[in-house]
């Protein structure tokens, strides 16, 4: 049972889900936002948002705790404390905005774009 659970399980097993949503925060980090589907950009949105409070520090722990998250890359950890998380010092959340798209053609899924604000 999912008593209080409010994560989605996109049809994936626990470490695949978990490699999926750090994909699609490396998709983003890189391109600055991305389309995808509702569900997916509302589940990426806290990760992605709790690893941009974490970057605001800036010391080197925060930066290997970031590449951690990431999957090991420095360069994206370095990009996300140097160039992403200073625009947000004097904001205290709400980093990243979704924005609904018309029904994806194929099978009528409800499309996003999630962006950094």
């Amino acid at each position: 049972m999912r008593h209080g659970r409010k994560n989605r399980k996109f049809g994936r097993k626990a470490n695949v889900r978990r490699g999926f949503i750090r994909s699609l925060a490396i998709a983003l980090i890189t391109h600055g936002s991305i389309k995808t589907t509702e569900a997916r950009a509302k589940e990426l949105r806290p990760y992605i948002e709790k690893l941009i409070t974490t970057a605001r520090g800036g010391e080197i722990a925060t930066r290997r705790l970031i590449a951690a998250r990431l999957g090991n890359q420095e360069t994206l950890a370095n990009k996300l404390v140097d160039e992403i998380a200073p625009t947000y010092v004097d904001r205290d959340g709400g980093y990243t905005r979704i924005t609904k798209l018309p029904q994806r053609q194929g099978d009528g899924s409800p499309m996003a774009v999630i962006e950094f604000v």
